[in-house]
Order: C-alpha cells, then sequence, then structure tokens
C-alpha cells in the first residue's frame, strides 16, 4: 500500500505536535483526531494505527524536535541534572537537590518506559482509532477540571510558593524534597498516556497537584519527566525513517519537525509563565468540547 505525506499535512501536524505535545491536550490524540476529522486524503495518509504507517515513523520525528527544544529550554536544569547524576554514581550518594532530583527523574521513568516498550503497538494499533480517541479527549479534559475542583477544595494545596515562578533551582529544590514513592507514582501516570486522548504532561500534572506540589512545581517536574521518555521512544523509532518507510517523506519529516521544535519551545515559554497563576480549567474545557463534537461529527458522517 503506498503511502504520502503532502507538505501541507507534514507543516500543519508537525506545528500542531509541537504546541499539543506540551500543553496538557494530548498532541497524540490530536495527530489521529485532525487528519479523521479533515477526511479524505488525509484520513489515508495520516493513520497512525496501520501497521506499517510512515505516518508513526513521522510523528516519533517530531517527537525527537519536541524533546530537543525541551532540552533547550530547560539546558541549564539538565547541566545540573546530569552533573548530580555522574557524581552521584561518582561518589556514591545522594546529598544535593541535584542528586536527589536526578534519581526521583530515572526512577519515575523506568514504569512508564517498561510499558511503552511492551504495550506501545497494542495501544496504537487498538486505540489509536478515531473514536475512543475522541472518548478519551473528553476524559483527559475532566481529569483536569477534577483536579482544579479538589485544589479548590483544599487551600493548603495552592497556599504555598502561589505568586512564584517556575524558577530553576527554587523549583527543583522543592520537586526534589518529595518522597521517592511520590515522584514515582507521578511518572507511573504517564502510562495512561499511552492512551491517545490523555495527556502525558496532563495526567502528570494531575498527579503532582493532587500530591502537594503547587500547580507550577507540578508542570516544571512534568516537562522534566517528558523529556527522556519523549527522547528515548523518538529515538527507538528514528531507524524506521532511514528504511523503506522514510522513503519520498525525509524532506517533509525534517520540515515538519523544525515547525515541531519551534511550536514546542514556544510552548513551554507560554506555559511556564501561565501555570504560576492561572488553572488548568481552560484546557479541560477545550478537551471535553473537542471530543464531543469529534464524537458527533463521527457518529452522524
Amino acid at each position: 500500500m503506498h503511502h504520502h505525506l503532502s507538505w501541507l499535512e507534514a507543516g500543519v501536524v508537525g506545528a500542531m505536535q509541537g504546541v499539543a505535545e506540551l500543553f496538557p491536550v494530548s498532541s497524540l490524540g490530536h495527530s489521529v483526531l485532525l487528519p479523521a476529522v479533515i477526511g479524505g486524503s488525509w484520513a489515508r495518509d495520516l493513520s497512525v494505527s496501520s501497521p506499517e504507517s510512515p505516518y508513526l515513523a513521522f510523528i516519533v520525528g517530531l517527537h525527537v524536535a519536541t524533546a530537543i527544544a525541551l532540552l533547550i529550554y530547560f539546558w541549564r536544569d539538565w547541566v545540573r541534572i546530569i552533573g548530580g547524576f555522574v557524581t552521584s554514581i561518582a561518589r556514591r550518594e545522594v546529598r544535593t537537590p541535584d542528586q536527589r532530583l536526578a534519581w526521583l527523574l530515572v526512577l519515575a521513568t523506568i514504569p512508564v518506559g517498561l510499558v511503552g516498550l511492551l504495550f506501545e503497538h497494542w495501544f496504537r494499533t487498538t486505540l489509536a482509532k478515531p473514536n475512543p480517541t475522541a472518548a478519551f479527549l473528553v476524559v483527559n479534559g475532566f481529569i483536569l477540571l477534577l483536579a482544579e475542583r479538589l485544589r479548590h477544595r483544599d487551600p493548603d494545596l495552592d497556599s504555598t510558593y502561589i505568586d512564584e515562578r517556575i524558577t530553576g533551582p527554587e523549583s527543583d529544590r522543592r520537586v526534589a524534597a518529595q518522597p521517592l514513592e511520590q515522584a514515582v507514582m507521578i511518572g507511573t501516570t504517564q502510562i495512561l498516556a499511552l492512551a491517545p486522548g490523555l495527556s502525558r504532561s496532563g495526567v502528570a500534572m494531575v498527579s503532582g497537584m493532587l500530591r502537594g506540589l503547587s500547580r507550577e512545581d507540578a508542570a516544571r517536574f512534568s516537562f522534566l519527566l517528558a523529556t527522556p521518555v519523549i527522547l528515548a521512544a523518538g529515538a527507538l523509532k528514528l531507524g524506521d525513517l532511514s528504511g523503506p518507510l522514510g522513503n519520498g517523506i525525509r524532506g517533509q519529516v525534517v520540515f515538519g519537525s523544525v515547525l515541531s521544535g519551534i511550536g514546542a519551545y514556544l510552548s513551554v515559554r507560554f506555559l511556564t509563565r501561565y501555570l504560576a497563576n492561572r488553572s488548568l480549567r481552560p484546557f479541560g474545557a477545550y478537551c471535553i468540547a473537542a471530543g464531543t463534537a469529534c464524537l458527533v461529527l463521527f457518529a452522524v458522517r
């Protein structure tokens, strides 16, 4: 079966993925729903659930670009965290916040990494279809609204650091101080986001908020957690693009990836400021509205 990926498709999906990956609205969900809504050649060309889909390899290329954008934005933090990891191993100690944060990120990434390796194909071929994805997007919206509601009812959750911007070392110190089992549990919730429509950054953020992290610290931890996961998933699949799956679409992949990286960088800049003192409710409302509209459209079409 011959697949094609036009420059327009690559540009639109690339820009959308970069933005949607970090906003708590599920980039994979949008990558499944947009082609289904447009229909025609988009629905044919852009299917992630077909077994040998170059579209999936394309999406993976976009993920690598997103992860690189995150690394660039948080480069000072990653230099400190990786330094902490190296000194921790060399000195066999976990004493500084950077050493502790490095281990929290490593251990919190293992569960989603393992499940992703074993079940990613099943999740994609079974669930990455328009109807289940739209339903999961609605669920994602309710999760975001519920988190804000629970937070509102418990003033203690919001009393700490409410007006403080997400700033590097201070935020990292607070994030590093959380108990190990809490960090692993927050990381583990990312498994839910293997289902298209559920947002990785969204579930990790909500999980952190409900465990008592301030909204901005929860967002920061979710962005740091996302980087190794996205990068590893991308690196594993990137080989596909050098093989027959990449034939005829490598230029489009590069084009889409550049837009995706720019979109991700601008998104993380915006979100780190936005989430310092604003709520997740608009994203929740958007997910419920968009998911419901898609379900109605697919039912009547």
